[in-house]
């Protein structure tokens, strides 16, 4: 009977350790008045950022993303959701962040131009991949808005 409940106990404390604390956001999303999000829509500054974390992160809560852009907070971006920002020509670093029992950092140097459309951010085993990708995720559909913290 003990040995159930340590075993419980220590599940709960691992899938509850995992959580990250949202930050709060200092930009302005960019309101989506439109239904339906389209590529042609996109670029010339509206840059759509996503969480394109596997179903790997998403099953032990470890899939949330803290992200800075230029030490300035985004925000946090959760599994299938995406938030449009504007953004001149340029340089920025962006700052990632999740946890994964310990935290998982990196940082990323991306160039803006008229053509950046998509930046995909995902969480993995070790650190953070980001990468403009000028494309929608194929199960873009399941995706949302999100609020701004």
């Amino acid at each position: 009977m003990k040995l159930n409940q340590t075993i419980v106990f220590i599940s709960l404390l691992l899938l509850t350790s995992c959580g990250l604390k949202p930050i709060t956001s200092e930009y302005a999303f960019v309101k989506t008045d439109f239904e339906k999000i389209e590529l042609e829509k996109l670029g010339n500054g509206n840059i759509l950022i996503y969480n394109g974390a596997n179903v790997f992160h998403k099953i032990d809560n470890t899939a949330r993303l803290n992200v800075w852009i230029d030490d300035k907070p985004l925000g946090q971006i959760k599994p299938n959701e995406y938030v449009i920002i504007n953004m001149k020509n340029g340089k920025y670093t962006f700052k990632v962040l999740h946890k994964d029992v310990v935290n998982m950092r990196s940082e990323h140097v991306v160039d803006i131009n008229e053509q950046t459309k998509i930046i995909k951010i995902k969480p993995n085993i070790t650190s953070n991949k980001l990468e403009v990708t000028n494309e929608l995720p194929e199960n873009f559909g399941k995706f949302s808005y999100a609020e701004k913290s």
